[in-house]
C-alpha cells in the first residue's frame, strides 16, 4: 500500500505542469556557439571589453564555448544576441514560455526583446537579469507579458510586447554600471536556432 501511494506521488509530480518544451540542442555549429547560437556581439556602444565584435571565448580545451562581456564605468552599455544568428532572421516566440539561461554578472543588467520592426533605440520591453556575485546559475526568464516592462530611464516603448514576441529579432543585454558578464547557455522553449 506504501509503496503504491509513493508511486502515485511521484506520477502526480512527473505529470504535473507541463515543462518547456526545449528542442534538441544536442549538436552545436560548426562555428563557435552557446546552445546553437553563434551571433554574441560587443556593440560598441558604451565602454566594454571586447569593444566590439565576437564576445565568444574558448572554454574547456577549446571543447564549448562562453560569451564574455565586461562593461567598464557608470554608463550605458550594450551586448547583442542575434536569435537566428543573422541581422535579417527574426523568430515568432509567441507559443514559448520563455527561456533558460546559465550566466553570472557581477551586477544587475537588463535584457531587451527586440523585435525587427523596432530594433533601434532603448525604448524597449525588458526584463532584469540580477546579479549573480559572480557565481554561474541557471535561471528562467519568462515570456509572460507582467514580466517585462521598459526600463524608467530609457523609454517606453512605442510598440507592443505581443509584437516584440512574435518578431524577435535579438535579446539584447544593457546596464549602466560596471559588470562582468559571462554566458554559459541560452535555451529557448520552442525555439532551436538554426547554424548559419
Amino acid at each position: 500500500m506504501r509503496k503504491s501511494l509513493i508511486a502515485a506521488a511521484l506520477s502526480l509530480v512527473v505529470l504535473g505542469a507541463p515543462a518547456p518544451a526545449y528542442a534538441g540542442h544536442s549538436r552545436e555549429c560548426a562555428t563557435p556557439s552557446i546552445d546553437r547560437y553563434q551571433q554574441w556581439l560587443a556593440s560598441g556602444e558604451g565602454t566594454t571589453v571586447p569593444a566590439t565584435g565576437s564576445m565568444l571565448v574558448p572554454v574547456h580545451h577549446g571543447q564549448k564555448y562562453a560569451a564574455r562581456i565586461e562593461f567598464v564605468n557608470a554608463e550605458w552599455h550594450v551586448a547583442v544576441l542575434w536569435l537566428g544568428n543573422e541581422f535579417e532572421a527574426q523568430a515568432d516566440l509567441s507559443r514559448s514560455a520563455g527561456f533558460r539561461m546559465t550566466y553570472s554578472a557581477t551586477d544587475d543588467l537588463w535584457v531587451q526583446l527586440r523585435p525587427a520592426s523596432h530594433w533601434s533605440g532603448g525604448a524597449q520591453w525588458a526584463t532584469k537579469i540580477p546579479s549573480t556575485h559572480g557565481r554561474t546559475v541557471t535561471r528562467f526568464f519568462s515570456l509572460r507579458p507582467q514580466a517585462w516592462a521598459a526600463v524608467p530611464e530609457l523609454g517606453e516603448p512605442a510598440h507592443t510586447f505581443a509584437s516584440a514576441v512574435s518578431e524577435a529579432r535579438g535579446l539584447v543585454f544593457v546596464g549602466k554600471t560596471a559588470n562582468k558578464i559571462e554566458f554559459r547557455g541560452l535555451r529557448v522553449d520552442r525555439y532551436t536556432p538554426p547554424c548559419l
